[in-house]
């Protein structure tokens, strides 16, 4: 699954600069699959099949608060052994997606796609 911040988020921008995939943005801002992965151009997501420019600007998920991309949150695995947002978080407001159920093999798969090596 991947993680959101909920409405509780105070804005510290404690998490952002956490996240190994780039996936936190700050509440109204574009974000970029892009953004700090090793995609560029024309890719296929491996979660969806869809093809998308990596590196067009997509709307914000949030406008008010720090918002996380689902398709580039592989909540910290193979990298870290806990989602880094949720261990950083001073209000507790980084939790699990209910709506987006992923297995550790998924979210393996889509961290190898971004992070090409």
């Amino acid at each position: 699954m991947a993680i959101i911040i909920t409405d509780e988020c105070i804005n510290c921008g404690a998490c952002e600069p956490e996240c190994p995939n780039n996936a936190i943005y700050e509440g109204g801002a574009e974000w970029r699959y892009s953004d700090g992965t090793s995609l560029t151009g024309v890719v296929t997501l491996p979660n969806t099949g869809n093809d998308v420019d990596a590196d067009v600007d997509n709307e914000p998920v949030d406008m008010d608060v720090y918002f996380i991309s689902p398709d580039k949150c592989t909540e910290c695995v193979g990298f870290h052994e806990e989602p880094q947002c949720a261990a950083v978080c001073p209000v507790d407001c980084c939790i699990d997606d209910e709506d987006i159920r992923e297995t550790e093999e998924q979210l393996l798969a889509k961290k190898d796609f971004m992070h090409l090596d």
